[in-house]
């Protein structure tokens, strides 16, 4: 059977329109119009200079912020293909997903939130991206923000959590208690897996490990593996590698595709709006992907992320961060110019955040060499 869910693609021709109304395009649709702007967004290209895991210096050929978005834009524009959703509306939340991510990846969005936290706030990338989007890209006279469509943000809001009205006072505009399309609900499974591939991926060209010990943790890339190694016996081993990685991301996306056809039709769901009140989200892997992705995910925990050479630069990364964000807090006037008048009207401690979370690896490390 094929795997179609075309009576749940969220018609474009539904959208509830923009903050601040605009004509329609006389050829693009909505979501499309939502996609370009995003990729012609500061803010998105700012992505290139953001860490996905891996420290420059090490290798030139990592993945940054940037090239990890257009992984998941890939992964997840395949499946909603394949099920027949709106390939437009997944491709602008795709690569909208970590507009909102600080320099240094994960590592400086939990010391941004570390350093919120001692005033009572907090700091989260999803959020912050909402912001980016709705106020901080000034590149329109008419509105401020990108003004995309509702259905784009509340797909931003809710990329990888539900919530209830009232548990985030800031989203209550997004339907609180409801869930995303099934375009919105492909966005994080999609990173899940382009983004454990991806570190598999770097993580054996940076030689944190050998193809043994992903095979002894791994058992569906110690089949691929073997597979590989019977047709292509005289390929070099790292294009035997790619080989498999590629075979491991083919059986994930599949897995992605049948798990979240199967959950729909085991649900009885035959329209949007059965989707936004179902008690769970119908995106998901089968089991066998699902226990693939788990043994993946642990082993990259054990063997890259708590790495020697990875460790060591989110704490000399996190001391940056904390350094700069103390500096800014003693004396606000080091602020540039926007973010001083800024100062004056909202808390201090969230004008420093913003400015620092927009700052690309590079900009944050200049600025701390000038500064501290």
């Amino acid at each position: 059977m094929k795997p179609t869910l075309g009576h749940l693609r969220f018609p474009v021709s539904h959208a509830r329109g923009r903050r601040y109304p605009e004509l329609l395009h006389p050829y693009r649709n909505e979501f499309q119009r939502d996609r370009d702007r995003i990729v012609h967004a500061r803010a998105f290209r700012r992505l290139e200079d953001k860490t996905q895991v891996f420290p420059p210096g090490i290798s030139d050929h990592f993945r940054n912020r940037l090239t990890h978005t257009i992984e998941v834009s890939q992964i997840a524009r395949t499946a909603a293909a394949v099920l027949d959703l709106d390939e437009d509306f997944t491709e602008a939340l795709a690569l909208a997903h970590d507009l909102g991510h600080p320099p240094f990846g994960h590592a400086g969005e939990q010391e941004l939130n570390r350093q919120m936290r001692k005033y009572g706030d907090r700091f989260d990338h999803n959020l912050h991206a909402l912001r980016i989007v709705e106020t901080f890209e000034q590149r329109y006279a008419r509105f401020p923000g990108l003004n995309l469509t509702f259905e784009v943000r509340e797909g931003m809001a809710k990329h990888s959590r539900d919530f209830k009205a009232g548990q985030f006072p800031m989203l209550d505009e997004y339907l609180p208690g409801q869930k995303p399309p099934v375009e919105a609900q492909l966005i994080d499974p999609a990173d899940e897996i382009a983004y454990n591939t991806a570190d598999l991926d770097d993580g054996y060209t940076a030689r944190l490990f050998s193809v043994d010990d992903v095979c002894a943790a791994v058992p569906e890339f110690a089949e691929v593996w073997n597979k590989m190694e019977f047709q292509f016996p005289g390929a070099p081993e790292k294009v035997r590698f790619s080989e498999a990685v590629r075979g491991l991301i083919d059986t994930l996306v599949s897995g992605l595709i049948e798990g979240t056809s199967q959950s729909a039709r085991q649900a009885g769901l035959e329209t949007v709006g059965d989707v936004r009140h179902h008690s769970s989200r119908v995106a998901r892997l089968t089991p066998p992907a699902e226990a693939t992705n788990a043994a993946l995910k642990s082993f990259l925990q054990r063997k890259v992320y708590q790495s020697g050479v990875v460790l060591r630069e989110r704490q000399a990364s996190a001391g940056m961060i904390t350094a700069l964000f103390e500096a800014f807090m003693k004396d606000p006037e080091k602020l540039p110019e926007p973010y001083v008048d800024q100062a004056t009207e909202d808390s201090v401690h969230r004008v420093v955040c913003d400015y620092i979370a927009g700052m690309t690896d590079g900009f944050l490390r200049r600025t701390y060499d000038q500064m501290i």
